[in-house]
């Protein structure tokens, strides 16, 4: 397997890795520079010369994906009989310096209704690098020429149709995913709300609208639903930054995707 092909196999699979890279050779060393290896939790694919600079390697990866650690490392590697090794002597009679790039998991976000503003959104979180669920009860909301401005998107870009029931989709997103909830439909909103609530492994919950739907939703939520302030508390009501207040689709999507990216920023995910 190509190391992008192991990339891409971590990111399907939402797990963390380090991709590593032989950054630079002097002498005679196992790999030439640029050799690459991807560290996953319990694999790894590829190869940057075995021995004890791999195993060196894969150890000091694995302590950044426990340790969730953002930042690239510098490894340096005298390949020489006089150097303590961890894993064995190397004595080729070079040195190595080694790359080690975290891959974290990318974030996730779930649009629940892909009208203007949805669509705009849309296009906006598209040039992220994250997994973008679109999902909307309506098919014309969703075919491929409406959605053709999205095919240059740097985002994964998942598409549901969900005829009936919206709400459904939840359970079968990742762990962690950041929820918007602006469909057509008031009633939608309101299911798709006390769905999320009972739904633990979710990210963010973001409902649009005015302060008077939200008092008809928070009685109900509280009332029908059952569940308790504390719990309400957790879904953000409007969404979007405060100052701007424009309400054409562009301006309102603009908006809500900076609110977001500042939720982004402010846990973490």
């Amino acid at each position: 397997m190509t190391w992008i092909a192991a990339v891409a196999r971590l990111r399907a699979r939402r797990e963390s890795g380090v991709l590593v890279t032989v950054a630079t050779v002097r002498g005679h060393a196992p790999r030439e520079a640029g050799a690459k290896l991807v560290v996953g939790h319990s694999e790894t694919w590829g190869s940057i010369g075995g021995g004890n600079i791999e195993a060196v390697t894969i150890d000091r990866a694995r302590e950044m994906i426990v340790a969730s650690k953002p930042e690239p490392e510098l490894m340096d590697f005298a390949l020489n009989d006089k150097v303590s090794n961890q894993h064995g002597v190397q004595c080729c009679g070079g040195t190595v310096s080694v790359l080690l790039e975290p891959l974290p998991v990318v974030r996730a976000v779930a649009v629940f209704g892909v009208g203007h503003v949805g669509l705009e959104l849309a296009r906006i979180l598209a040039r992220q690098d994250l997994d973008l669920h679109l999902v909307d009860t309506r098919a014309e909301m969703l075919t491929k020429e409406r959605l053709d401005v999205l095919a240059d998107s740097a985002a994964q870009v998942h598409v549901h149709h969900t005829p009936l029931l919206p709400e459904e989709v939840l359970e079968e997103l990742p762990p962690g995913t950041h929820i918007l909830i602006m469909t057509h439909d008031h009633a939608e909103d309101a299911a798709l709300c006390d769905a999320a609530l009972r739904t633990t492994h979710l990210g963010s919950i973001g409902l649009i609208g005015s302060a008077a739907k939200w008092v008809r939703f928070r009685k109900r939520l509280r009332t029908e639903g059952g569940h308790d302030d504390a719990t309400i508390d957790r879904i953000k009501t409007p969404i979007g930054l405060a100052d701007i207040t424009g309400k054409d689709p562009a301006t309102i999507a603009v908006s809500v995707a900076a609110d977001l990216l500042l939720t982004f920023e402010a846990d973490g995910n």
